[in-house]
């Protein structure tokens, strides 16, 4: 008898599994995680000994895969650190781009003439957006991060501390495909240096806040990294999340609000948010974290 088909998010999550690459379930229809956050953790399970984000939960199980699918047919993320890729993302226009301003594939295309490489083959997807990921694995030993337009207008790059939408999700306005299905090729060396080179600008000029501990700035840094990092989709939450967790460094007079407000705004401006966007986020998240860390917590 002919086993029935598995349903195809199910099937996708596990193909992405079968090739070393951890996932964990997005809400249905959309591109957030479908994991509790930090505020709301029951503090049992996988988060027993303390919370647990979605790249420590993420998995290649494909046992706690089925289970999780089980549920309801989430799209899926792939944790692109933990996957031992990076992935560099392609975007769109905006409307808000002033006329002439070039999409991704045009900027990458450009970047590559200017480096005099060929464009690399390698696996890649379409978005809903026509935008693309292009995935490649990343050099051993090396940790980097998430980066805004550093190689070019609209050229984002995932990799530790971010996650893609893997191709078998679907979102209101279309699916995920492969339209190139290449193995992931190595990281061009050429590209590398150019992530590894630089900070984000907003990192190299912030110093570190008057009389902070090590803790509090190397937090604060760490959060900042997050924000500037997140991507279309998770912009918004991964503020709110940060400024809850600075918050608790303001509740202890470890960090003045100041100290923690500005550089949020900064490093949302430069993941693309608006500043309308950003001020009433952060503000909101600021007060509900000092509201809910009175003793001050965070020493």
């Amino acid at each position: 008898m002919t086993p029935e088909p598995l349903p195809a998010p199910l099937a996708a999550a596990l193909d992405a599994a079968e090739r070393g690459w951890r996932v964990f379930p997005l809400r249905h229809g959309d591109k957030r995680p479908a994991l509790h956050g930090e505020t709301a953790c029951p503090g049992t399970g996988d988060c027993a000994a303390g919370h647990r984000k979605w790249e420590d939960r993420a998995t290649t199980d494909p046992d706690r895969i089925r289970r999780a699918w089980s549920v309801r047919p989430f799209n899926i993320g792939i944790a692109v650190g933990p996957s031992g890729l990076v992935v560099v993302d392609l975007d769109t226009l905006k409307p808000k781009d002033p006329k002439g301003t070039p999409d991704g594939v045009t900027s990458f295309a450009a970047l590559c003439e200017r480096a005099g490489q060929p464009a690399p083959r390698t696996r890649t997807i379409r978005t809903p957006s026509s935008g693309h990921h292009l995935y490649f694995t990343a050099p051993p030993g090396i940790r980097l991060g998430n980066t805004v337009d550093r190689l070019g207008k609209h050229i984002d790059t995932r990799a530790w501390g971010g996650y893609v939408v893997a191709p078998g999700s679907t979102t209101p306005a279309g699916p995920y495909t492969v339209i190139d299905s290449t193995p992931p090729a190595p990281l061009p060396e050429w590209l590398h240096v150019r992530l590894a080179d630089r900070q984000t600008p907003w990192v190299t000029v912030a110093s570190p806040p008057s009389g902070a501990s090590r803790y509090a700035t190397a937090a604060l840094r760490a959060e900042l990294a997050n924000v500037a990092g997140a991507g279309e989709g998770v912009r918004n939450w991964t503020l709110t999340r940060a400024a809850r967790a600075l918050g608790r460094f303001v509740a202890s007079g470890a960090l003045t609000r100041s100290e923690v407000e500005e550089p949020l705004r900064q490093a949302g401006l430069a993941a693309g948010l608006r500043e309308s966007e950003c001020t009433p986020v952060i503000t909101s998240a600021l007060n509900w974290s000092i509201a809910h860390n009175p003793s001050g917590t965070a020493s």
